[in-house]
Formats: C-alpha cells, sequence, structure tokens
C-alpha cells in the first residue's frame, strides 16, 4: 500500500518588484523628504544616546562643570597676558576672546552633537561596524550619532557667554549683512571643526588601533587655534592654515567679521574650506569603509 500526500503544485516563478512610481508601497521621496528624514533619524538615535546617559546625573554635572572649569582656566591665562601687555600681536582682549570663543563652541557642538566619530577606530577594531553596515541609514552619520558628549554642553555655555561678551565690546557696526556674515562663519567653522575630527578619525581604518592617537594629537594641535595666529612662527601658521585649517575655525572667521588685519580677506574664504574639508573627510572615510573587513579579519 503506498502512502500519497497532497497533490504537488509547481512553484510561481518569483515575481518582478513593482518599480512604477505610481505603485503607492514604494513611495518616492524628494531630496527635501530624504533631507527630513535623515535628520529625524539623526535626532532619534542621538536622543536615545542622550537619554542613556543622563541616567547617571551625578556623571552629567561633572562633566560639564569639568568643561566649564577647563575652559575658564584658559581664560584666566589669557587675562594675565593681558594684565602686562595693552594687546596681543595687534588683537585687543575683546578680539582674542572672541577667537578663543569660536574654538570653544566648535568643540562644544563637535562633543554633543557629533562625539561618535571618536568611537569609531573602537568600532573598527572590534568589528561592530558590522551592525551598522545592514541597517538602510548612512554608515558615516550612525556613527556620527553613536555616543554623546556631555562636556560639550559646558563648552557651549563657556563659550556662547564669552562669544556674547566678546560681540557686546568689540567697536562693529552690526548691519544685516554683518550678521549674516557671521552666521554664515559660524556654521563654516563648526564644519570645519568637524570634518577634521571625522578625517582624523577615519585613519583608524588604516591602523587597526583600537584608540585613534592620530585623531588625538590633531586635536591638540586645534587648540593653537585658540589665539591669534600671528603670534606664532611662519611654519606654524603655514601648518594651521594650509595643511591642517584650524586656522578657519577661529582666526580667519573673526578677521572677516571684525575688519581687522591685512589677512581679513582670506576669512571670506571659510565657506570654500568647510566644503573642502567636508569632501576630503567624506572622501577617507569611504575609502576606509571600503577596505573594512568585518569582525572575523
Amino acid at each position: 500500500m503506498s502512502v500519497t500526500g497532497p497533490p504537488k503544485t509547481p512553484l510561481e516563478p518569483a515575481r518582478e518588484p513593482r518599480t512604477d512610481p505610481s505603485d503607492p508601497r514604494f513611495p518616492q521621496r524628494s531630496w527635501a523628504q530624504r533631507l527630513r528624514r535623515t535628520v529625524r533619524l539623526y535626532r532619534r538615535g542621538l536622543g536615545a544616546h542622550l537619554r542613556a546617559v543622563l541616567e547617571y546625573e551625578a556623571d552629567f554635572w561633572l562633566l560639564v562643570g569639568a568643561a566649564v572649569l577647563t575652559q575658564l582656566v584658559g581664560l584666566v591665562f589669557l587675562g594675565a597676558i593681558f594684565s602686562r601687555v595693552p594687546h596681543l600681536a595687534g588683537w585687543q582682549f575683546p578680539e582674542v576672546v572672541l577667537i578663543f570663543a569660536m574654538v570653544v563652541i566648535a568643540e562644544g557642538i563637535g562633543s554633543l552633537l557629533f562625539e561618535g566619530t571618536w568611537r569609531l577606530a573602537w568600532k573598527v577594531n572590534q568589528g561592530e561596524l558590522d551592525y551598522l553596515l545592514l541597517r538602510p541609514y548612512p554608515v558615516v552619520l550612525q556613527v556620527m550619532h553613536a555616543d554623546v558628549g556631555l562636556n560639550g554642553l559646558g563648552n557651549l555655555v563657556t563659550g556662547g557667554a564669552l562669544l556674547g561678551w566678546a560681540l557686546w565690546r568689540v567697536d562693529v557696526d552690526w548691519t544685516l549683512a554683518r550678521v549674516l556674515l557671521g552666521l554664515v562663519l559660524f556654521v563654516s567653522a563648526i564644519t570645519i571643526k568637524v570634518s577634521i575630527s571625522l578625517a582624523t578619525n577615519a585613519t583608524s581604518f588604516w591602523t587597526f588601533s583600537p584608540f585613534s592617537i592620530f585623531a588625538f594629537a590633531m586635536h591638540q594641535v586645534g587648540d593653537l587655534a585658540r589665539y591669534p595666529l600671528n603670534v606664532y612662527t611662519l611654519g606654524i601658521r603655514a601648518a594651521l592654515t594650509g595643511l591642517v585649517p584650524f586656522a578657519f575655525i577661529s582666526y580667519f572667521p573673526a578677521g572677516a567679521l571684525l575688519g581687522h588685519g591685512q589677512y581679513a580677506w582670506v576669512g571670506w574664504l571659510t565657506p570654500l574650506v568647510a566644503a573642502y574639508c567636508l569632501g576630503v573627510a567624506w572622501l577617507v572615510f569611504r575609502t576606509g569603509l571600503r577596505r573594512y573587513e568585518g569582525a572575523g579579519a
């Protein structure tokens, strides 16, 4: 006696995916909709990390307080210098505070909103990028919002207060055009800072170290941008202008905004330098990501 099962039915051939733009299952998004979606996802990812960090209230206040004290020590150092000299390489005290504040704010925004770049070396070393590669969201943005640096909030508070005081004390006619110029230069300076951070941390794709020593070294070099560029030797000035353009985070934008110095016109190039730095950072990250071999490498 033979046992027969249910009649077999032939397998249906796989259907071709519908690509008709009128198909409601596959809505076509405009660039504005894609941009809003990207910003929304970035904000949600950053918010999740922020809520996790805020669970430890004592750590929050310690980090913020430490950041404020660190920047105040730098301000005390400036005050000690100007108690001995009336100006620093032709720059008055409020003007130097403006330069100092721009660096502090750029560092604050970088730490608060893009701290994840400093975790890239660990993710590469441990193979944690495997998870990010599986998600339908740009890997570079996932990396950048992977952490929140609460010390950035302290830097923002201190830098914002210093910037407000400096802008109030400098002798500048604040027309609408100058205000708009200041906003463009400010956004460009932050873009340069974040781009340098991303590019230097992306070198971890080649070094495989769990910590990016090169990025930390470049961050320390960036502290030179807290003071007028013309107090340094020619070699340092060339390095901070052309090699790693930290001078376009503070010195040149401040010169263009205040109309100070014979090289004030260079500050007008800050948006172009920001676009260049952003492109280089993206290229370095993409090149490194292509050679990433995963956790089993």
